[in-house]
């Protein structure tokens, strides 16, 4: 005969924000593949043009919505929100140094550990020095999904233009 209570079941653990596989692509090793092609870039020609003209702005505002969806669950929907930020400056600092890859590997290796995406920090570099504006693009478009799966449109620049 016990005279004590059960302990209450601790509640479970989700990470916050929405999905993380919106195009359930499938899962090989515990990984995936991009759900969009490196160059299909141009299906979002907004923030093709900036992230290839203009790479500090849309590399700042990724980390920042990337940011917000690891942090809060929600959604950052200024357009503003980490254009001048220490994100964009280190884009900046990379890119004076002649290796846009540096960032590369930061941005799109937590990009690519959130979403479970297959690659390496080697390949980050390659790509991200190659084709910088496709990378920026590319990753847009995946944060992107995570905020639709939250019922936002999404807050990437492509949005900027749909009423």
């Amino acid at each position: 005969y016990h005279d004590q209570q059960p302990l209450a079941a601790r509640p479970m653990q989700v990470a916050p924000g929405g999905s993380r596989n919106f195009k359930n692509m499938a899962i090989v090793d515990g990984e995936r593949e991009w759900s969009h092609d490196l160059f299909g870039c141009f299906a979002d020609p907004i923030t093709c043009v900036i992230a290839h003209f203009v790479p500090c702005i849309v590399y700042g505002r990724n980390r920042t919505r990337f940011q917000v969806l690891e942090n809060y669950g929600s959604v950052s929907t200024d357009p503003m929100d980490g254009v001048m930020g220490t994100d964009c400056l280190i884009w900046c600092g990379a890119q004076c140094i002649g290796c846009p890859g540096i960032a590369g590997i930061i941005g799109r290796g937590q990009t690519r550990t959130r979403y479970g995406i297959h690659g390496s920090a080697c390949g980050d570099f390659c790509v991200t020095c190659c084709c910088h504006g496709c990378v920026l693009t590319q990753e847009s478009r995946e944060i992107e999904l995570e905020e639709q799966s939250l019922g936002h449109p999404g807050a990437g620049y492509s949005n900027l233009t749909r009423g």
